[in-house]
């Protein structure tokens, strides 16, 4: 797994899929449906998921999140995760019914376990935010990218880097409305942000 994730930080994601699948093998040792079985699916998906190989990748996410809601029930961290990393899938391939149930799904779980102002809660919304805009729902896009930014701003202070990608995507929301004075000024401070971060 160590090795795997050395590949993927060095950009080898061939390698990366290689030694992945080679891991497999390995927790499958312990019986298919041994959590770190699920572990080591979800981070094959992955691979396959940021090579753009999407028809690899869901079934794998699938047998991760099936484990996953064996091991620990509906209601868990781990099972949030594969539904939102599922929910992103299907977004790309503009199948925006089902991200949207596993997106908001993944939401709930989160905000259920973590509460409402949690940075991991921030991620889901985005995640969501981000569905919507894809859909063309621009307005319900802004309403969450503006959750995620507070929620940020509030966890991070004004002037992190993930505060500053969160002004960017509630800023692009904005532009698409026609609130283009808001997006100005978003993108005015985001890029602010920047440049204070750089220094």
């Amino acid at each position: 797994m160590q090795a795997g994730e050395v590949a993927v930080q060095r950009g080898q994601l061939g390698e990366a899929e290689q030694i992945y699948a080679a891991a497999l093998k390995k927790a499958e040792e312990f019986g298919p449906h041994d959590r770190r079985v699920a572990v080591t699916l979800a981070h094959l998906a992955q691979v396959y998921s940021t090579q753009g190989k999407f028809v690899e990748a869901e079934p794998v996410y699938l047998e991760a999140l099936k484990i996953y809601q064996e091991v620990h029930g509906e209601n868990h961290l781990d099972v949030a995760a594969m539904l939102n990393n599922l929910g992103v899938l299907h977004r790309k391939h503009g199948q925006f019914a089902d991200a949207q149930r596993l997106l908001t799904r993944a939401l709930a779980i989160k905000e259920k376990l973590l509460g409402p102002d949690h940075l991991e809660v921030a991620l889901a919304v985005s995640n969501l935010a981000a569905m919507y805009a894809a859909q063309g729902d621009t307005a319900q896009a802004a309403a969450l990218f503006a959750r995620a930014l507070a929620i940020r701003e509030k966890q991070l202070g004004p002037d992190h880097p993930d505060v500053a990608k969160s002004v960017i995507d509630y800023a692009g929301a904005l532009r698409k409305i026609g609130r283009t004075p808001e997006a100005d000024a978003l993108e005015g401070r985001a890029a602010a942000i920047r440049s204070k971060t750089k220094s």
